[in-house]
């Protein structure tokens, strides 16, 4: 009976795992072999889809653009969530429900209805093909996202906190930075980890917003077509690729998204 206990997870863990193994198997094929036949790992080991990625700028810059427009994302909307959060979690002021609905519907709304509105701005104004274009662009999503989710953080602290510090005269900003803060901070993780992925993840508006300078790897990937048909080896080493990221960054706020499952508005 106890053995029976553990069939049911370990049966779903491998079902989840099983896509990452095949993707890993076929970025060590070449196509012929991917398309040649039904191999359970690889007859013909090779390493030249990674290192093509690793030599050659169109695919590695791919990464760099990614990353660099992702984590400028994150902190944009971090910085302008907190205080945005504190304001809804501590004061009541006109209209502030519909408000927060209104921020939370930005993030409801599919990326294609902002792509063309975006793409016209930012062609007048000399912001296309850049990378701080495609971060700002997601802000429009992550922003109320980070919001919604500090806040729940933030209104399970208790006001006390805030007029004890007052009363042994702290200032605002010093108060919020030194003791608020550090407070809410699987708040802070949890929403840190979640800008991180969807800006991560989201390929319409990247894609729309850029061309050869800032293009992100999602983009360049769409783009391995040849004569010969695409490249599905070179595909699957850089699919495996996109996975570090993500995977380092659950590394490093593990503890802080165990918290906030646990604690706040996830």
């Amino acid at each position: 009976m106890t053995r029976l206990k553990w069939l049911a997870p370990t049966i779903y863990i491998v079902f989840l795992m099983l896509p990452i193994y095949w993707l890993l198997n076929m970025s060590f094929k070449t196509t012929n072999e991917i398309l040649g036949g039904f191999t359970l790992w690889p007859n013909d080991f090779t390493l030249a889809n990674y290192r093509k990625i690793l030599t050659d700028s169109t695919w590695y810059m791919g990464y760099v653009n990614s990353l660099a427009y992702v984590l400028m994302n994150t902190v944009i909307s971090v910085t302008v969530a907190l205080p945005a959060a504190y304001a809804f979690s501590r004061y009541r002021f006109l209209g502030d429900k519909h408000l927060f609905f209104w921020l939370l519907t930005n993030r409801m709304a599919p990326p294609a209805v902002f792509a063309l509105p975006f793409f016209q701005l930012y062609s007048s104004i000399g912001l296309f093909d850049t990378r701080i274009a495609v971060a700002l662009a997601h802000c429009l999503f992550n922003i109320p996202l980070a919001v919604w989710i500090l806040e729940g953080f933030m209104s399970g602290v208790p006001r006390e906190l805030d007029e004890t510090a007052f009363v042994d005269g702290y200032p605002f900003w010093k108060f919020f930075m030194r003791i608020f803060m550090p407070t809410i901070a699987a708040g802070i993780g949890v929403a840190c980890f979640f800008c991180f992925m969807f800006s991560w993840v989201e390929l319409l508006l990247a894609k729309t917003l850029t061309s050869v300078d800032a293009k992100p790897i999602a983009a360049t990937m769409t783009r391995t077509a040849s004569t010969s048909g695409y490249e599905l080896g070179l595909l699957a080493a850089a699919g495996a690729l996109t996975i570090v990221p993500g995977a380092v960054v659950i590394w490093f706020v593990r503890n802080y998204i165990a918290k906030g499952f646990a604690l706040g508005r996830v």
